[in-house]
């Protein structure tokens, strides 16, 4: 190999951990909330013990759906102990229970799409994430709350689905509003 070679070759071996350390770096910063804020951590249960490392758990989250005042969700998800869970690398099942309910006088911000995003979260590094999406049942005026997880590859068929029925909160609550009122055509 000739010096000029040598410098190339060792040039583009220094530049290999900082093109890696960007990518990870962007990729953690994805895993954030995009259409509701971060989850309220409400509690964590053990699942399996690890002698040496994280166990693995079961964590209980809620969070309040961003365009519609008054409906709060709570979801439990798997979290994957041992090395790779340490190390945030563990792949999370796809297991994810769901419940939202009226927690107030209902209001709707503006206006929806069918089957929008509420709420999303990365479950693995690079592959897969969890969403709730929310569409209207206009003809019960519901509410009706999904989540499921996908694969950049391939997606999970096990989801979890919860309905809030848009009712009167006490006496004083007398402006019903429709959802199908605030979905866009």
């Amino acid at each position: 190999m000739t010096f000029q070679g040598q410098t190339e070759y060792r040039h583009r071996r220094t530049w290999t951990p900082w093109v890696f350390a960007i990518l990870a770096v962007a990729v953690l910063a994805g895993t954030h909330a995009h259409a509701a804020e971060e989850p309220d951590l409400i509690f964590r249960r053990s699942t399996v013990f690890n002698l040496l490392t994280p166990n693995d758990k079961l964590a209980t989250y809620g969070v309040d759906d961003p365009e519609v005042e008054g409906v709060a969700c709570h979801f439990t998800v798997p979290e994957k102990g041992g090395i790779k869970g340490w190390l945030g690398v563990a792949e999370q099942v796809s297991d994810i229970s769901l419940s939202c309910r009226q927690i107030g006088p209902i209001h709707f911000k503006g206006k929806m799409k069918q089957g929008e995003d509420m709420f999303q979260q990365r479950r693995s590094l690079f592959f897969k994430k969890m969403q709730i999406v929310r569409g209207c049942d206009a003809k019960r005026n519901t509410l009706v709350y999904m989540v499921y997880s996908d694969r950049l590859i391939e997606g999970s068929p096990q989801n979890s689905t919860s309905s809030v029925p848009i009712m009167p909160w006490g006496a004083a609550d007398t402006n019903v509003q429709k959802c199908a009122d605030f979905i866009s055509k």
